[in-house]
């Protein structure tokens, strides 16, 4: 049998990152806290806990952490149904869901929908980002319950949704226009001009490149691991990149940037997977998703 106790601390250990806000959070002592992590360890044979500012889980702690958050799901279902299960003196323990997206959807138009869900929900989100090409993966290790992703296929036991596209438009200040591409996009103007790109999963300016030359370009690289400040560094004149465009619709209306090549947009169509075990007490969320992401994104098919 599982020793919910022990198990419920290692998950608030890793979630607060110490044993002291764990304990705070549980009404016990900090050495309790550690005398329960410490035993189901001895028990299983593994490390659940690395210690350190801050303490986080091991991928085997990370598991456990996870159905945690299933069976969190699963109490608070049943006992708004048979509320006379409840300890009324533990209190209520919130559940904390952990939600996977990219970050121009973050920034752009998933936030309004997690708001929404919160608004009429008491669970707490633990929303990471990935690129979208990657997302996936953090359902495969079962490290989220739910993403947005570019990945079409459902991810082995999920459902998934379309939510349409996210527009990208190739975007640069009309002076960085005007100093590398005075002749227009080329292969040699590409090669010189220097490209916003948000990490190494950043593929989008080799695709806008790729579909619109028809063969690869490797532009010199500033490393901008953020969607606002791709929008400040196009401005800024530190180079062009692949912008949303709800982001920089105003700035291309005010001709404060340019697109490189106009009417050249980039869709990136988007999905929503859901783990099947948690489908349903995720559905108030999914609905806010889908009916959000279908007003604000565009209609797209697969890229070029």
């Amino acid at each position: 049998m599982i020793d919910y106790a022990a198990a419920r601390a290692v998950a608030l250990v890793a979630r607060t990152g110490s044993f002291e806000k764990a304990a705070a959070a549980l009404h016990v002592t900090p050495s309790a806290v550690s005398q329960r992590v410490k035993s189901l360890e001895e028990r299983l044979g593994v490390v659940l806990i690395e210690r350190g500012t801050p303490c986080t889980a091991t991928e085997k702690g990370a598991w456990l952490c996870r159905h945690m958050d299933h069976v969190g799901l699963l109490e608070r279902e049943l006992t708004a149904h048979l509320p006379g299960l409840a300890d009324a003196a533990a209190g209520v323990s919130r559940v904390t869901l952990a939600i996977a997206t990219n970050a121009d959807s973050l920034g752009t138009w998933f936030l309004a929908a997690a708001a929404a869900f919160t608004h009429a929900s008491d669970h707490l989100l633990n929303i990471v980002i990935d690129d979208q090409d990657h997302t996936a993966d953090w359902l495969r290790r079962g490290r989220v319950l739910a993403a947005v992703t570019s990945l079409e296929k459902p991810v082995q036991g999920c459902r998934v949704t379309a939510l349409g596209a996210l527009r990208y438009h190739a975007t640069a200040s009309p002076a960085f226009a005007a100093r590398y591409f005075p002749e227009g996009v080329t292969a040699e103007a590409l090669a010189r001009a220097p490209a916003l790109t948000f990490n190494q999963k950043d593929r989008l300016q080799h695709d806008w490149i790729r579909r619109e030359l028809g063969r690869d370009v490797v532009p010199p690289i500033h490393w901008l691991p953020s969607t606002q400040a791709f929008v400040d560094g196009a401005l800024a004149g530190m180079g062009w990149g692949m912008n949303p465009a709800p982001l920089v619709r105003d700035h291309l209306q005010a001709g404060r940037l340019v697109e490189l090549v106009p009417g050249a947009v980039l869709d990136v169509p988007l999905f929503w997977q859901v783990s099947r075990l948690a489908a349903d007490q995720l559905s108030p969320l999914t609905r806010n998703v889908v009916a959000i992401a279908r007003r604000e994104l565009v209609s797209g098919g697969p890229l070029a």
